[in-house]
């Protein structure tokens, strides 16, 4: 930012110099280049804000299942299975949710190989 506001100051002196001609493209240069980083920023902020849309909403899928495991009856037993597969399915589908759907980066997000991820889609019937 100081960078830019350097070169207004050096613009706003190039137009009270007497050779008001060699100013001209440099503001239109000044320009173009503000023009291009408003735009970038742009996206990068829309990048920024997509990232925190997709944490909070892993945040709130974790605390959901957070919340089931407070409201178990422990003392009437957990079939410790069933919980298994059910982690494992909920944890693969955010992998897959989060990498577009693309099981070889899913398998990486969950460092293992992308055929155990395969297998286990297939065992557990995940769909995605």
């Amino acid at each position: 930012m100081k960078a830019d506001q350097a070169d207004l100051m050096q613009l706003d002196l190039g137009c009270h110099d007497r050779n008001m001609t060699a100013s001209v493209p440099q503001a239109l240069k000044l320009a173009d280049r503000q023009q291009r980083n408003r735009v970038q920023r742009l996206a990068d902020l829309a990048r920024t804000l997509l990232r925190e849309a997709e944490t909070l909403a892993s945040d709130k899928a974790f605390t959901e299942e957070s919340n089931k495991l407070r409201t178990m009856n422990i003392s009437e037993g957990i079939d410790f299975y069933d919980e298994v597969v059910r982690f494992e399915t909920n944890l693969i589908k955010l992998a897959l949710e989060r990498t577009g759907r693309n099981q070889a980066a899913a398998a990486r997000l969950l460092h293992i190989k992308p055929t155990t991820l395969n297998f286990k889609i297939k065992l557990y019937g995940i769909e995605y």
